[in-house]
C-alpha cells in the first residue's frame, strides 16, 4: 500500500466504523485504540504541565508524516509544537516543526510493538528530537532524545512518582507524580 491510498483509506474508514483510527507504519496498516478516561486525564495533565513551562508551545493532536522520505503515517497522542506550526496542513502534517512526539500505552495487545519498537524507530528516523512514552503498564515514563537515523542514541526510563527533566529543544521539568494515580485507577465499563 502508498502511503496516499492510506491517506484515501484513513479518510474513509472512520465514517463507516466509528472511532476507528488508523496508522501507517513499515508498509503496514495498523488501528489504534480509542482513548480512555485515564488516557484523558494523563494527556490533560501533560498539557498543563508544557503550557506552565512553554505557553508559547501546544501539545497537539496532529496525524504526521513519518519515517524515511515520509512515507508513514502516525498519530501520536501528541505533538509539541509552536501554537501555529499546523495551520494550513491537512490530515498529514510533516513533522519538521515538532519538538517533542507523545505515546500514552493502551491496554491493547499491539502496544509492545507499536509505542515500545515502531514508533520510537520511526519519530527517529524522521529526526523529532524527543519521544516521550508514558508507559501504564510499567508505571514508567520513558524519555528518548538525540535521534540517530534510526534509533534515540538516548534514553531515560524513570517510574511513575520521580521528577523527569525534558531535555531541549523541549525544556520542561515534570513531576510524575500524579501519574501513579491515573495508571493504575479501575476503568469503569
Amino acid at each position: 500500500m502508498l502511503a496516499e491510498e492510506f491517506e484515501e483509506l484513513a479518510r474513509v474508514a472512520p465514517r463507516a466504523v466509528e472511532g476507528l483510527r488508523l496508522e501507517f507504519l513499515n508498509g503496514r496498516l495498523g488501528v489504534k485504540q480509542q482513548p480512555d478516561g485515564n488516557h484523558g486525564c494523563i494527556m490533560e495533565w501533560l498539557t498543563r504541565s508544557c503550557l506552565r513551562s512553554r505557553p508559547e508551545l501546544w501539545l497537539h493532536r496532529q496525524g504526521l508524516k513519518v519515517q524515511a522520505a515520509r512515507t508513514g503515517r502516525a498519530l501520536p497522542d501528541g505533538a509539541l509544537a509552536h501554537a501555529d506550526a499546523f495551520v494550513g496542513h491537512g490530515e498529514w502534517a510533516d513533522s519538521d516543526e515538532v519538538l517533542m512526539v507523545v505515546e500514552v500505552t493502551s491496554y491493547d495487545s499491539d502496544t509492545n510493538q507499536r509505542d515500545r519498537v515502531e514508533k520510537p524507530r520511526a519519530y527517529a528516523e524522521t529526526n523529532i528530537p524527543v519521544y516521550l512514552l508514558i508507559d501504564r503498564d510499567a508505571c514508567e515514563i520513558t524519555v528518548r532524545s538525540q535521534p540517530g537515523g534510526v534509533r534515540y542514541e538516548w534514553t531515560q526510563t524513570l517510574p511513575f512518582g520521580r521528577t523527569v527533566s525534558l531535555p531541549s529543544p523541549v525544556s520542561v521539568t515534570l513531576d510524575t507524580e500524579p501519574l501513579k494515580n491515573w495508571a493504575t485507577a479501575t476503568l469503569k465499563a
